[in-house]
């Protein structure tokens, strides 16, 4: 599908994403939190950026994604705006925006949508959430559903493990993804899910799947951008490849710097402003 590479800059829709499946090409989903970060992963060539709560683990230093805020994924969101113009931007609705009443879910996921600039929003949960989900559907919100290990449920769970482990467990995943795509969502995440559970529901569903240890047969992979470059702190989960350690990079340059400033090795006069000539330094007051 030519309009997926990255030198054609053709803006990303929910359809490009279905059609990708069906001709069973592998796409590419990156978290982003700011401009920056958003215009790099963007003029990469990724085809989803995800604005997630994961904010809150690697820009807020939130033990978890609990705490974060709606309206932090809002700012956030009208930055990744700003900066990607390819990418389809979907938004992760917070713990709590979803959680009162059909409504109110619909109001916050159009704030998302018409105040931030996101073009879908995600929100966990199986067959809990189905309802939720036709109601975002029929509002013409575009949905991408998230099953298997949800961060979200942390405290129901008692930690991050893998899902789906026995077959009782597994069984209730692959319902809850057949569930969810007859509910609208246009894609579904599957996290922390054995990779032969992963491959059953991708290869039964018609929507693509989004993997995050998950396996290789996900349609769609995606990595928190911080985790791919080393830019977090702790142990990184098992299925994370970390392809930079900019953690290190940032980390030299600044220790380089602060030793050149104490040694008077900057800033030099390239890098500093001198009078013109036509000013008298003489005559200046003392």
């Amino acid at each position: 599908m030519a309009y997926l590479k990255p030198d054609q800059p053709e803006k990303v829709y929910v359809p490009a994403l279905q059609k990708a499946k069906r001709n069973g090409e592998k796409l590419v989903c990156l978290t982003a939190y700011n401009y920056p970060t958003a215009r790099i992963v963007d003029e990469a060539g990724v085809e989803i950026i995800l604005v997630g709560d994961s904010i809150g683990n690697v820009i807020h230093g939130y033990g978890n994604t609990i705490p974060v805020t709606l309206e932090e994924i809002l700012s956030a969101t009208k930055a990744v705006k700003r900066g990607a113009n390819r990418a389809l931007i979907v938004s992760d609705m917070p713990y709590g925006s979803f959680h009162i009443n059909a409504d109110e879910t619909v109001r916050n996921a159009l704030r998302l949508m018409k105040d931030g600039g996101a073009e879908a929003v995600k929100l966990e949960g199986g067959r809990n959430r189905v309802d939720l989900v036709n109601r975002l559907v029929d509002e013409e919100i575009p949905v991408m559903a998230h099953i298997g290990l949800t961060p979200q449920s942390v405290h129901k769970l008692g930690g991050y493990s893998v899902q789906g482990k026995t077959t009782e467990a597994a069984q209730r995943l692959i319902e809850d993804a057949k569930l969810l795509e007859d509910a609208g969502a246009f894609a579904i995440v599957l996290e922390l899910v054995p990779r032969e559970i992963a491959a059953i529901i991708t290869h039964e569903l018609s929507i693509p799947t989004v993997g995050i240890g998950a396996g290789s047969e996900c349609d769609i992979q995606v990595l928190v951008l911080h985790d791919l470059l080393g830019l977090t702190f702790g142990r990184l989960p098992r299925f994370v490849r970390q392809y930079a350690d900019l953690r290190s990079i940032m980390s030299d340059a600044v220790t380089e710097w602060m030793t050149d400033v104490r040694e008077g090795r900057y800033p030099s006069d390239k890098e500093s402003y001198g009078l013109p000539s036509a000013v008298e330094l003489e005559k200046l007051p003392d």
